[in-house]
Parts: C-alpha cells; sequence; structure tokens
C-alpha cells in the first residue's frame, strides 16, 4: 500500500481560495485513481475530486466549477486547487489512493471557511 500526507487545509473567509496538497510515499504511476473526500459532522462522506492514472477528472455536483484536481506523477503528489469556498466547503478533506488491490487514506486536513 502507500502511505499519504495531506497538508493545506487552514481556515479562510468565503470567496477565499486554498491549495491542499497529497504526497505519497511511493510511487503513484501505477495507481489507478486518486481523490479527494470530504467528511464534514452530520454528513456523510462526500466525493470531492478524482483523477485517473490516464488524468480523466471527476468531481462532485457540490465543487463543479470551483475545485480543479491535479495529479504529477513525477512528485507522488496530487493537488486540489480550492477557488470561491463556501461555507458548506468545510469539513476533513481525505487523500484517497485506489490502487485495486488496496487503497489507502491519509490522515485529513481540516478546511474551515467562516461567513
Amino acid at each position: 500500500q502507500v502511505q499519504l500526507v495531506e497538508s493545506g487545509g487552514g481556515s479562510v473567509q468565503a470567496g477565499g481560495s486554498l491549495r491542499l496538497s497529497c504526497v505519497a510515499s511511493r510511487s503513484t504511476w501505477s495507481i489507478n485513481v486518486m481523490g479527494w473526500y470530504r467528511w464534514a459532522p452530520g454528513k456523510e462522506r462526500e466525493m470531492i475530486a478524482t483523477i485517473t492514472k490516464d488524468g480523466i477528472r471527476n468531481y462532485g455536483d457540490t465543487v463543479q466549477g470551483r475545485f480543479a484536481i491535479f495529479r504529477d506523477n513525477a512528485k507522488s503528489t496530487i493537488y486540489l486547487e480550492m477557488n470561491n469556498l463556501k461555507p458548506e466547503d468545510t469539513g476533513v478533506y481525505y487523500c484517497n489512493a485506489d490502487k485495486g488491490v488496496w487503497n489507502s487514506w491519509g490522515q485529513g486536513t481540516q478546511v474551515t471557511v467562516s461567513p
């Protein structure tokens, strides 16, 4: 499997931007899908964005047009650019790596958006 370490979370006001990073402990070239998920109190886990090893992106409905996911396999890193943040974007953001035969999660990074 792979160890994933997220960073870049923090507190911002609505309308602001943040950039999350997720660094993997090994090469990501062969990892089928990597992505970001969000957990918020009282809500179910939500898929935010995923990107395949071929560069195909998929976004959750609530972030479409505001967030962008990038993958840099040379750096074993994925990024999540978050723009026009809203209070409802508040939550813990987790990085995920899905190889198919295994699935790994990072420890999460908190994002808090104030009105």
